[in-house]
């Protein structure tokens, strides 16, 4: 039996799936792996949570970065692993994904947005960090171009960023609780384009596994945890999720 093959059967036999993806899912749609050789992170060092607060000069500095890279995300869109996923949520074959990703293109395949966990937030809108006051990317982009100063909110004049978390800054709470009670109620684990080195969140598909669900790793890459793993799949990410839930 091939790995899509034990891969479909598993799905096939399975009730409560819970599909996790990190940054390989969307390098199949053009958004670089910012860890990777080559990567942003290898040219720029991350801007710390308590810099962006400290410094205007880091938030300009950080706000100059995400410029930079807009249109890259502006210009993506859900791929075949994507649309495989949104397919199971459809089915109500899965209820819940809980991603590691920033780019929205989840909730563009398709996914409800209460149906996606977002553990690192998300880079397609900003919110105030005072007042929690949303406020729309293209907006604070086009208003930080006139003269660079970064952006604060209207409201209150705290300080804007995108609603994305940065390094140091605070796991979102509520929603690491739901990704642990996605995990805890599903029966099979499908961890897909993540090295599973970055804690807490790589500490799901251990979870799952010791509460007696199959685990399955989807990666283009070895990983960590490949030897917990009850199937382990080396391969593009969006032919072999497409193959396996059988949509085109």
């Amino acid at each position: 039996m091939s790995d899509v093959d034990e891969l479909k059967a598993l799905i096939d036999g399975s009730e409560r799936i819970l599909a996790f993806t990190g940054a390989g899912i969307s390098t199949e749609s053009g958004i670089p792996d910012f860890r990777s050789p080559g990567g942003v992170w290898t040219k720029n060092q991350p801007i710390e949570f308590s810099e962006f607060m400290a410094s205007k000069e880091m938030r300009r500095e950080s706000w100059r970065r995400r410029i930079a890279t807009d249109g890259v995300f502006a210009k993506s869109e859900p791929n075949a692993g994507h649309r495989a996923l949104a397919e199971l949520i459809k089915r109500k074959k899965s209820k819940h994904l809980i991603t590691q990703n920033v780019d929205g293109l989840h909730q563009t395949s398709g996914i409800p947005r209460d149906n996606i966990i977002e553990l690192h937030g998300n880079a397609t809108y900003c919110t105030c960090l005072n007042c929690a006051k949303r406020f729309e990317l293209d907006a604070v982009l086009a208003s930080f171009q006139v003269a660079e100063e970064p952006p604060t909110c209207d409201t209150c004049d705290g300080i804007i960023k995108t609603a994305t978390i940065s390094f140091g800054q605070a796991m979102p709470e509520r929603e690491m609780e739901r990704a642990q009670e996605a995990t805890l109620a599903c029966d099979l684990f499908i961890a897909i384009g993540s090295s599973l080195v970055v804690y807490p969140a790589a500490g799901f598909p251990q979870m799952a596994k010791q509460n007696g669900a199959k685990l399955v790793i989807l990666n283009r890459d070895a990983t960590p945890l490949d030897g917990h793993a009850d199937l382990v799949v080396n391969a593009e990410i969006g032919p072999t999720l497409s193959a396996a839930v059988g949509i085109q």
